[in-house]
């Protein structure tokens, strides 16, 4: 093994300032109180009814979307610290203007600024990893954020069940709290990472160079194809599970699968993901999530569900290791927090038309057909992924 191998493969390989990225990931998603007791805090607390709250916890999720589009720009325009900044303490301050709002009007516009501004930090980061490591690296750095990420939200989904029996409005506290500490430790030990480009050299417009990106667009529409896919496991899964007989508690303990999985075997796939050719890993990973939401076709139960779990996280997380990694060798060096803003763009695409799919098509063509679509769909992005890898590998020689 080489030189260059063993110093990829040993974790102090990697900077400071990526594991201080790593520290924010986790104390941010440790301090994710607010989401997931959203609509029980609207309906308990601000007596809204359901409808009301759902549209209010979707107007977050448009937040979200625009997002990323905003923040690449922001990330590629003003730096990528600046942004990250912008997004935790800005973050900060929306939670409690959503907590403390009274009136509908400043619920919306609260809401949606928590939904903007928290998500403004992932096409930043996403860059900023790019920026800092080598294409060899990006692989091992991605899998360890993700599995941050995932750990920090296990720990503070329980933690916040306990916290909203205190009250609701401690959670939006602690939430601004957390928040404030990660943009600290951005503060104090993330440098600006933005490559230093030619000021006389015009400026490229995002979408006059994307629109011309076969590639590029290729990758975006495999990607909603992704997501459609993945958002059945919290949309489709739990009304089949009930048409099964299987309690929603059934259910929550079967989706806690997901969360488990990814803690406990992340690291060590991690470590062997690094080895693997990263575009065709992505297109099996995708295959292992469509065939792993296919098996719902063919069981019932509890543990046949729970084994379905267990199969699309696997696949989610080889997914999760390199699709950041395949975008930052796609992406040019001055667009690169854009590409990564419409990455995350084209994956929010595909959390609204995942749920909107899934369950028509159970309501219209049963279990049986709305997985074995899954499936089929898993397979044909598998393909399109698969197609492409020789483009892919041929860009990311060209931008290394």
């Amino acid at each position: 093994m080489s030189a260059v191998a063993i110093e990829t493969a040993t974790p102090t390989a990697l900077p400071r300032a990526f594991w201080a990225l790593w520290v924010c990931q986790l104390v941010n998603r440790l301090g994710s109180f607010v989401q997931p007791f959203l609509v029980l805090y609207l309906t308990h607390d601000r007596h809204l009814s359901a409808g009301t709250a759902g549209a209010v916890a979707a107007a977050v999720g448009a937040g979200t979307v625009c997002a990323q589009l905003v923040g690449g720009w922001l990330a590629d325009r003003v730096g990528r610290r600046l942004t990250m900044l912008i997004c935790f303490f800005g973050t900060a301050a929306a939670l409690i203007l959503l907590g403390s709002a009274r009136e509908m009007v400043m619920i919306w516009v609260a809401a949606f600024l928590v939904g903007l501004l928290g998500d403004l930090f992932r096409p930043a980061v996403q860059a900023t990893i790019a920026d800092l490591l080598q294409p060899t690296e990006r692989v091992r750095a991605y899998g360890l954020l993700f599995w941050a990420i995932n750990l920090g939200f296990s720990v503070s989904t329980v933690s916040a069940g306990v916290l909203a029996s205190v009250g609701y409005g401690l959670l939006f506290w602690l939430n601004a709290g957390t928040s404030v500490i990660a943009g600290v430790v951005i503060w104090a030990m993330v440098p600006e990472s933005r490559p230093v480009l030619d000021e006389s050299a015009p400026r490229r417009p995002l979408l006059g160079v994307a629109l011309r990106d076969t590639v590029f667009l290729l990758m975006i529409l495999i990607q909603i194809g992704y997501a459609t896919i993945y958002m059945q496991g919290y949309s489709t899964l739990p009304l089949a599970m009930s048409g099964d007989g299987l309690s929603s508690r059934t259910y929550g303990l079967v989706i806690a699968l997901n969360g488990v999985v990814i803690v406990l075997i992340q690291p060590f796939l991690g470590k062997w993901m690094v080895k693997l050719d990263r575009t065709k890993l992505l297109a099996t990973s995708m295959l292992v999530v469509g065939l792993g939401f296919g098996l719902g076709a063919v069981v019932h139960s509890w543990w046949g569900y729970g084994l379905s779990v267990v199969v699309w996280t696997i696949g989610e997380i080889g997914f999760a290791a390199v699709i950041g990694a395949v975008f930052a060798d796609l992406a040019p060096i001055d667009l690169r927090g854009r590409y990564m803003g419409l990455s995350g763009m084209a994956f929010g695409v595909g959390t609204v038309i995942g749920p909107l799919a899934g369950t028509n098509a159970l309501e219209h063509f049963g279990p049986t057909a709305t997985w074995t679509g899954c499936a089929v769909l898993g397979v044909v992005i598998f393909i399109g992924q698969y197609s492409l890898a020789p483009a892919l590998h041929a860009r990311a020689e060209a931008n290394a």
